[in-house]
């Protein structure tokens, strides 16, 4: 799983390439009519980004298999250094991959020139609901989530001990953190840290039962008394000194903050699992759900689906394969080789018995809000990590009255 963050300008440039090529008609979809569908064996090209080698490599072997099962059918994997110019230079040019990856953020840049074909699964009703929701637009389910993470609160288990902390201290609510935090904040180390961006902060609006716009992202809900209770909890922790951005203690991010016991609670991803295993190997820790907040449990997901391309030539051959790779047992070897979690429910009680410190994450399922994926919103959500980055200093009250104008102009409203 890509590690949630800004996306680089190239990135987001890229995404406006393609929505000038779309609206303006010369490019990939200047016919209304559908591509010519070839039976039998199939030449697919499957594009993902190019997060590693071990991620590459399983989505090779995964292919390699069903290919060689197909009766002929063939998958060349494309690792796409900068996979939304490459698509928008596939779809401009008439010759996109029949599978592709499209992160949520920028989902509905891409609908367009997607198959909706998520609504035709067998298994539609075994993904998690929350993840259904983040690729659906006007009633349709355009793609299926390939996997996901989630956030968690992870302590370091010796710091926690010298404190006089126990499990009975475990946070439950926003209280008990704030508590629990005082507690751990010594000369040496903070209590609490989070990345100072959407990507985090976001969690504590979701708590509260706030996000920057409504569930079918038509309306700006930026300005409301739950995401002010949200963010108000956020600057207060940071004005108190029991919480702090990573860039504060020195640190380039909450992950390293934790390795480095700088701080001896972080608001993480479990992408950090493996990078603790890799970078911080003697520092003991434990995982537990985030704590909710005054409207109940909440935290974010960050996923991925498997889009098919409305010109691919080879469309159910195209289903076939991603059919193959939603397979639960491919889903549980993709989280044994890359450490992303398995996007089927049914997947759900051989993943926890295999990933035992995976379950806070997990328990995160049911409560995950996924980000925005309009990508006019972009610069809004830019703007706004850069309001977020000067608490405790400014006005939460200024920053979300900021983001209800801006997000109703993105809007057109």
């Amino acid at each position: 799983m890509r590690h949630p963050r800004s996306l680089p300008r190239t990135a987001v440039a890229a995404a406006g390439l393609l929505l000038t090529l779309t609206a303006c008609g010369g490019g990939f979809d200047d016919s209304t009519a559908p591509a010519t569908q070839q039976s039998g064996p199939a030449s697919l090209k499957l594009m993902i980004a190019s997060s590693g080698g071990a991620e590459l490599t399983a989505v090779q072997d995964a292919t390699a298999k069903w290919a060689a099962g197909s009766g002929g059918s063939k998958v060349q994997v494309i690792a796409a250094n900068d996979l939304p110019q490459q698509l928008s230079q596939g779809f401009a040019a008439g010759s996109p991959p029949d599978v592709f990856a499209v992160d949520a953020t920028k989902f509905q840049s891409y609908a367009d020139e997607m198959l909706p074909y998520g609504d035709s699964v067998s298994y539609k009703d075994d993904l998690y609901p929350t993840l259904r929701t983040t690729f659906t637009k006007d009633g349709k389910l355009y793609c299926v989530p390939k996997d996901f993470s989630t956030l968690a609160l992870a302590i370091n288990t010796d710091q926690w001990a010298a404190a006089g902390l126990t499990d009975n201290d475990i946070p439950k609510n926003w209280d008990q953190l704030k508590a629990a935090a005082q507690k751990l904040t010594t000369g040496g180390h903070t209590g609490l840290v989070f990345n100072d961006t959407r990507d985090r902060v976001g969690a504590f609006l979701v708590q509260a039962g706030g996000w920057p716009l409504d569930a079918d992202q038509k309306k700006a809900t930026a300005d409301t008394p739950q995401n002010l209770q949200g963010l108000t909890f956020v600057r207060d922790l940071l004005a108190s000194g029991v919480a702090k951005y990573p860039k504060q203690i020195g640190a380039g991010d909450s992950g390293e903050a934790f390795g480095q016991g700088k701080a001896a609670m972080s608001v993480d991803g479990n992408w950090m699992v493996g990078g603790m295993t890799k970078d911080y190997p003697n520092v003991k820790y434990r995982v537990v759900p985030l704590p909710a907040g005054p409207a109940g449990a909440g935290t974010l997901s960050f996923t991925q689906c498997w889009g098919i391309a409305a010109k691919s030539k080879f469309q159910d051959q195209a289903k076939q394969l991603v059919d193959a790779l939603m397979q639960p047992q491919q889903e549980l070897a993709f989280a044994k080789t890359f450490g992303v979690m398995p996007s089927r429910q049914s997947a759900r009680p051989q993943y926890q018995q295999e990933f035992p410190q995976q379950a806070a994450f997990l328990a995160g399922a049911d409560s995950a809000h996924g980000p925005v994926t309009l990508t006019k919103m972009d610069p809004v959500l830019t703007d706004f990590d850069a309001q977020i980055q000067q608490l405790p200093g400014a006005d939460p009250k200024q920053i979300l009255k900021q983001l209800q104008t801006n997000t109703t102009a993105a809007l057109g409203q």
